[in-house]
């Protein structure tokens, strides 16, 4: 799992076993440590939301995806879902949850559990 914050965006990208763990499991979760702490990020399935939703917790974010959103998301086209939550009268909060693709170009990483890039030459 992969998070990139900036400013009031906040992106989550997801392998493909992440992604079937999530809607298998209902939760997906990594944590990163600090010398002063751990900080916490994960997403998780809800029955009770219509969109996409993040709250800040303790030591960490948690995304609420809708569970009838990711019925089938493992297998079809669905990219991810995206959610520009109101805060107050000029600010938002933009929220992106997708699945991580493989790069265009090759670099030293392994993409093995990466969705292949649908903008790639075959």
């Amino acid at each position: 799992m992969k998070i990139r914050i900036k400013g009031n965006s906040i992106r989550i990208r997801l392998t493909r076993s992440e992604v079937a763990i999530l809607c298998t499991e209902g939760l997906i979760r990594e944590i990163t440590q600090f010398p002063t702490g751990k900080f916490n990020y994960e997403v998780i399935l809800s029955d009770e939301l219509e969109t996409l939703s993040a709250d800040l917790q303790e030591n960490g974010i948690c995304f609420s995806l809708p569970k009838n959103l990711a019925v089938n998301w493992p297998d079809n086209d669905t990219v991810g879902f995206e959610e520009w939550v109101k805060l107050t009268n000029d600010t938002s909060l933009h929220l992106l949850l997708e699945k991580d693709f493989q790069c265009l170009e090759v670099r030293a990483e392994d993409e093995s559990d990466q969705y292949p890039n649908p903008k790639a030459i075959l």
